[in-house]
């Protein structure tokens, strides 16, 4: 990725800062999601690291719940994030609580790369694609094509059956001009709109937010199953990684 790297600085991108969302209760997993382990690394570490390893990432803000703050400001400390510029509480809401992130970060990244910390297998090559493509069209998002039918039903009756090939499951790092997803937070929040991700917040704006290629390894911790499909994933990454770096000796 320095090759892209090289291209975003000669044209003189803006700095990128991270906004790492963590300030759910975690009520669908059960438990805080965040601290489970993960090939024996808490899943924010995970995602934590990504953005440490990113190259168009020049610091990250995390966002936490309240009850969480004191803690990790102690535990961040010794997982060695030198891009960890400040840790804020979250607000009652989603919107409040990415809008927090977005207000924390420092006013010479002009992008924020807004990620949803339970996605521990983000990579940094996927984020520097994205905020490479917001840098470009002032708002990007990670998407992938819906492979399954969709149904658009009212008690339990199909109303509709959207065309699947216009149909896209999104991701994060979403990915903004820090002057746009500012205001489009503000706006959203000001309107008490229900927005269930960021680009939603723009849209709702008549900003216009392109669809950067995703990864289907990007999945999102919601459930025990999911962690356990992401130990998969990541222990294949690691047997990948180990072969690649196998020398066989020679004769």
């Amino acid at each position: 990725m320095s090759g892209l790297a090289d291209r975003i600085r000669t044209a003189r991108c803006p700095r990128a800062a991270g906004v790492i969302v963590a300030a759910g209760s975690g009520t669908r997993y059960g438990k805080d999601k965040l601290r489970e382990l993960l090939g024996g690394t808490p899943v924010l570490l995970h995602s934590l690291r990504a953005f440490e390893r990113a190259s168009l990432v020049d610091e990250i803000v995390l966002v936490t719940h309240p009850s969480r703050l004191e803690e990790l400001k102690t535990v961040c400390g010794g997982w060695g994030l030198s891009k960890l510029a400040r840790i804020v509480p979250g607000g009652e809401t989603r919107t409040d609580s990415c809008l927090a992130g977005v207000l924390a970060a420092s006013n010479r990244c002009g992008i924020v790369a807004i990620h949803d910390g339970a996605r521990p297998l983000v990579t940094p090559e996927l984020i520097d694609a994205v905020v490479w493509d917001a840098y470009r069209h002032g708002a990007a998002i990670p998407a992938v094509p819906v492979r399954d039918t969709v149904k658009v039903a009212a008690e339990n009756i199909v109303k509709e059956t959207p065309d699947r090939s216009a149909l896209y499951a999104v991701q994060t790092p979403q990915c903004f001009q820090r002057d746009i997803i500012r205001a489009a937070l503000l706006a959203a929040r000001q309107s008490g709109a229900a927005v269930t991700d960021d680009a939603s917040a723009v849209e709702r704006i008549g900003g216009a937010v392109w669809l950067s290629e995703g990864s289907e390894e990007n999945i999102k911790i919601t459930t025990p199953l999911d962690l356990q499909l992401a130990e998969l994933i990541l222990r294949r990454r690691n047997e990948t990684c180990e072969s690649d770096t196998d020398t066989t000796p020679t004769d």
